[in-house]
């Protein structure tokens, strides 16, 4: 990919912090977690609407939901929604004909297909089987502000700013970083807008964690309307990036469509589904703030730095095929076209823990891009 020989070059932009606050409008409703009798063997109850189930080969159950009885529409403001099933094609976004991206991700479809209508839930207790790492989309309010984190949160991201933005395009190296009890690990675009309690943010990348999460992930809590019927949120993904070996990227895309307003998601040309428009406030407009990077959760266990990876797990000094990614990162201007970013600045929480560098390289496909993460507690990073 031609990162071996990059420049290193830290430019000016804004950072922010991921999990982000989704303020919804106007009403806010419990967080979602699912619960089986305070046991871990059993499984969850079967999902309403669901017409077909199929279970995958390491026992992982799918339901094939009617896409009209998914939790998206158990938001008060969506009772009533038509589902768009396809954004608009006016924009300079690019679809796949053909829907190849459940046999390149995801394994559970060798056991059947989801119907027409109807799309996939996971079903299973996440911490019956464990999982190497998963595509996500979040629904959060931990809050966070510029140049700053919570409590706990540590980070290492890009931000741009300062313009009207209508989405964002990336190429995510994907691994399976160690994490330890309830923390996580993430990687993920951020699409922002307003301040403090006007914070809008959608959200999406790939995460591990240690099963205990809290706040709102993929389609356990309303607002996010699927409409693919191929691909499960919440689930495993097959190919993962190796040290000093075959490195795995994901190309995800966040738009919104000008005819609709609703916020769309692509993985892999692929569009999953959107965020509806009418949930929103401040992103009605577009956006003025996009973050890219990545994410953990500090407990600080006996008392001393978590050893939880962001990324590959090692620093971004090691470059390609050590160091976790983002490559070709793009923003979409008010004319639905995608360009690179002008100005970005770098953000680490705690650099000796998880740090991150900025380059571009026009000569090859890489782009604008940076390596970022780190292993957590070292003889460098203490607490």
């Amino acid at each position: 990919m031609g990162f071996e020989n990059h420049k290193t070059v830290f430019r000016s932009c804004g950072i922010l912090a991921l999990i982000t606050l989704y303020h919804l409008n106007p009403v806010e409703f419990a967080y979602g977690r699912n619960i089986a009798s305070g046991r871990h063997d059993l499984e969850l109850v079967k999902h309403k609407g669901t017409f077909k189930s199929i279970e995958s080969k390491n026992g992982e159950v799918i339901d094939c939901v009617d896409i009209y009885k998914q939790p998206a529409f158990d938001h008060p403001l969506l009772k009533n929604h038509t589902i768009e099933m396809h954004p608009s094609s006016n924009q300079n976004v690019v679809e796949s004909e053909n829907d190849q991206i459940t046999p390149y991700l995801q394994e559970w479809h060798e056991n059947g297909e989801c119907p027409e209508g109807t799309i996939p839930i996971v079903r299973t207790l996440k911490s019956v089987y464990p999982r190497k790492a998963i595509l996500n989309i979040s629904i959060d309010r931990i809050g966070h502000h510029q140049f700053g984190a919570p409590t706990g949160h540590e980070y290492a991201q890009v931000t741009f700013n300062g313009g009207k933005y209508y989405g964002v395009q990336a190429n995510i190296n994907v691994w399976t970083p160690t994490t330890y009890s309830s923390e996580y690990s993430l990687a993920q675009l951020w699409v922002l807008s307003g301040e403090g309690e006007n914070l809008n943010s959608v959200e999406a990348g790939w995460m591990r964690d240690g099963y205990q999460n809290s706040g709102c992930y993929n389609l356990d809590c309303p607002g996010f309307v699927q409409v693919n019927r191929r691909f499960a949120l919440d689930y495993k993904i097959n190919r993962v990036s190796t040290y000093n070996g075959p490195q795995f990227n994901i190309p995800i895309t966040i738009f919104k469509n000008k005819v609709s307003g609703h916020w769309w998601l692509q993985i892999l040309n692929t569009s999953i589904g959107y965020w509806p428009d009418s949930i929103f406030t401040t992103l009605r407009d577009g956006s003025n703030t996009i973050n890219c990077g990545g994410e953990i959760i500090n407990n600080e266990a006996g008392g001393r730095h978590t050893q939880t990876d962001m990324g590959s797990g090692h620093f971004p000094i090691e470059g390609f095929k050590r160091a976790s990614y983002f490559s070709n990162i793009k923003y979409m201007d008010g004319n639905g076209e995608f360009k690179d970013p002008e100005q970005l600045i770098p953000y680490a929480t705690k650099p000796s823990c998880y740090d991150l560098h900025v380059g571009e390289d026009k000569s090859t496909s890489s782009g604008t891009y940076f390596y970022f993460g780190g292993p957590g507690y070292s003889d460098i990073c203490q607490n």
